[in-house]
């Protein structure tokens, strides 16, 4: 007994051994040595052993970085928050030029005092906006608390990003953008709000793992979604959900045009793993029509990014019987709208925006359904990859923008029958309560792509 309490005291200290050894810390508490400023004009300073940031007015988002690059690693930070002062921790992020600023782009672990809630989400500071919000693990929100100290923790591993706050996990995001940058910490721009000057946030115990990297990653929550923006590709956690790719990225295999027996022979393009709907005229199905699964579809999610052109109007439908209308128009099922709502007419007709991005098509508008997260910060700006998600099963419907719930109703209910009937879709008998449809991509004249195209069936 006694030589077995001996070696499993030995076993603890050399794995605690271990464990203090592979920990290294990144602030000595004393001064900054191995940081730098990087962006706006923020103060940061030592103060009883913690790093404090202070805002300024007039300046833009000012970060503390540190000298040295990382690329897998496992970063812990003590944050303490005692305001509504916006914040954050930068990692593999990188500066630019931007006239004479030097502006910081990449990763960054919100940490956020607003009632949305979303501290240990994933912005692309600079670059993609919103990569993994709350609004996808909403069992992590509540875990930050104002006021008192909250450990952040972030884990980095080849093209897996893991996050935790106060142990719980916050994120699982998985991109392949960048591998390798700086650690920073934000203090946020206040902008018109000048009350925040002199406001504080504190940080402490900031250390790093950047050996033995394998042995030290939290096991994922399996409650925890995982959001990919792997181009054209599943992650082994997909294909054990059920995921398999809708377009295989490389040929029309699965797709047929809504009505033709093949594939349009002109008009969409596929190249650098990109499907594009080519511009023409802006008619609705006057180019080389829409494209439809060549399988039917009832429960399921669906997952894809597309990007639009200047003033360009496209949709993702869904439930769509393409033998309903073989004359002039696109063919008939609901639809996720895909819009330039500043320069596209269609966003101002239809009733109370209905056809604006992210609608469900001349029936729901979307709109935020929290009203803490504006639907026009769920958007991003023409040129750029939105993701789009739609969720059916059982009758209920959503439709997802950027990771952002915007539309969510019962296909089956009374409500949905009588916005059925006072739309363009009165006359189609039993519209949108069929039991299976194809997936339809709308030609509509103007130049659309789409990328990542993935599904399982429910």
């Amino acid at each position: 007994m006694r030589k077995s309490l001996l070696l499993s005291v030995a076993l603890t200290c050399i794995f605690s051994a271990t464990t203090a050894q592979d920990w290294q810390p990144l602030f000595n508490g004393k001064n900054l040595d191995g940081w730098k400023t990087e962006g706006g004009k923020a103060k940061f300073k030592v103060e009883n052993g913690e790093l404090v940031g202070i805002a300024v007015k007039n300046s833009p988002n000012t970060f503390l970085v540190t000298e040295e690059r990382f690329s897998d690693f496992i970063l812990e930070v003590d944050v303490f928050l005692g305001n509504d002062l916006n914040t954050g921790v930068q990692f593999r992020s990188n500066v630019r030029k931007e006239g004479d600023l030097n502006r910081v782009f990449g990763y960054q672990v919100e940490v956020d005092h607003t009632p949305r809630d979303w501290t240990g989400g994933i912005f692309d500071e600079g670059r993609r906006k919103w990569m993994y919000p709350l609004s996808r693990n909403r069992k992590a929100q509540g875990a930050f608390r104002m006021g008192v100290w909250n450990t952040i923790r972030i884990e980095c591993k080849g093209q897996y990003i893991n996050t935790f706050i106060n142990g719980m996990q916050a994120s699982r995001l998985v991109d392949d953008m960048t591998a390798e940058g700086f650690i920073g910490l934000q203090v946020h721009s206040m902008g018109k709000d000048l009350h925040k000057e002199g406001f504080v946030i504190r940080f402490k115990n900031i250390r790093i793992i950047t050996k033995n990297v394998e042995e030290y990653l939290t096991k994922p929550d399996p409650e925890v979604p995982e959001v990919s923006y792997l181009k054209n590709q599943l992650t082994p956690w997909e294909v054990d959900h059920g995921f398999r790719l809708l377009w295989d990225g490389k040929t029309s295999k699965g797709w047929r045009g809504a009505k033709l027996d093949d594939f349009p022979a002109s008009g969409w393009e596929i190249e650098d793993g990109i499907l594009t709907v080519l511009a023409t005229d802006g008619g609705e199905a006057t180019g080389p029509g829409d494209i439809v699964t060549t399988k039917m579809y009832g429960d399921f999610e669906l997952e894809l990014e597309f990007k639009i052109t200047e003033g360009a109007n496209s949709g993702v439908k869904y439930f769509v019987d393409p033998e309903l209308n073989k004359g002039a128009g696109s063919a008939i099922g609901c639809e996720f709208q895909i819009l330039d709502n500043s320069k596209h007419p269609d966003a101002k007709k239809g009733v109370r925006g209905n056809r604006t991005i992210g609608s469900l098509y001349d029936l729901i508008p979307a709109g935020s359904i929290d009203e803490n997260i504006p639907i026009k910060k769920a958007y991003k700006d023409i040129g750029e990859w939105n993701k789009c998600r739609i969720v059916s099963k059982e009758g209920k419907v959503e439709h997802w923008l950027n990771n952002v719930k915007v539309v969510e109703y019962d296909r089956f209910s009374q409500m949905f029958k009588a916005l059925v009937n006072y739309s363009k879709y009165k006359d189609w008998k039993n519209f949108g309560r069929w039991p299976e449809g194809t997936i339809l991509l709308q030609d509509h004249g103007d130049e659309v792509s789409y990328r990542s195209i993935k599904i399982r069936e429910l």
